[in-house]
């Protein structure tokens, strides 16, 4: 059964995001008229697109371990996975825009844009599961980790208007893990109508419909974060906040 998180309503136009807890053996089927990607953040699942058996997925013990793996299924697929280990797993989903969605597959570690980004104690890992040079209709996603202490989401950066080539408009969720898990992080999210900022334990969520959006790990806890978007098109051009973008020149 998928326990969800967000769904399109009063902040989302689009993405829906579940999380699931599989004992091995268990069976779930996923249907709908949405692009799915299903994120296994632990364990191993065995995947399924009708009668076609797409391979298993997953063999990390949790997202902390490494680069993990992913299942794509494009709309009106009857996507099924079951578990072949205890699995926890997180599903995202968003309606198309006239894109091309890509065929069904499992997206491995291989299969993912794996680097660093940003300098000194706004360093972090960025592993792109779903990004614009891979084949989807809408959807966007990946895995950030940041070192204790230490920023990402930065310098600030938004994207919420739909101007190009300057920014694209985007819609997105985080959803966090944190190692120790008694640990915590800070999300900020800010623009020219308010500011706010919030501890985020692990499990949490936090939506980002506008705004800039930096987060921090606190000292001592590794922060992880799923990082879902969909919005106009499938390119990332983000807006830097004018105020701070000066850091990338001194790296």
């Amino acid at each position: 059964m998928i326990r969800t998180l967000a769904r399109p309503g009063k902040e989302m136009e689009l993405i829906e995001l579940g999380v699931a807890e599989l004992d091995v053996g268990e069976r779930l089927d996923l249907a709908g008229d949405k692009e799915s990607v299903v994120v296994i953040l632990s364990g191993r699942v065995r995947a399924q697109v009708g009668d076609r058996d797409l391979g298993v997925a997953g063999e990390r013990a949790g997202v902390f371990e490494g680069p993990g793996h992913a299942v794509y299924a494009p709309p009106d697929s009857s996507l099924a996975v079951v578990a072949e280990e205890d699995a926890a797993i997180a599903v995202a989903r968003a309606p198309l825009d006239g894109g091309d969605p890509g065929r069904a597959r499992v997206i491995g570690p291989d299969d993912q844009r794996i680097a660093s980004a940003g300098e000194g104690n706004w360093r972090r890992s960025v592993r792109t599961i779903l990004g614009p040079e891979h084949h989807a209709g809408r959807l966007l996603l990946g895995e950030t980790i940041n070192p204790p202490g230490n920023w990402s989401s930065y310098p600030p950066h938004k994207h919420d208007r739909h101007d190009p080539p300057d920014e694209v408009k985007l819609e997105e969720i985080y959803l966090f893990k944190i190692n120790p898990k008694d640990g915590f992080g800070v999300q900020i999210r800010y623009d020219d109508r308010d500011t706010e900022a919030f501890l985020v334990r692990d499990g949490d969520i936090a939506t980002i419909p506008r705004g800039y959006h930096p987060v921090v790990a606190a000292p001592g806890y590794e922060l992880y974060y799923l990082w879902v978007m969909a919005g106009k098109g499938r390119d990332m051009i983000p807006r830097f906040d004018p105020l701070h973008a000066w850091v990338q020149d001194e790296g």
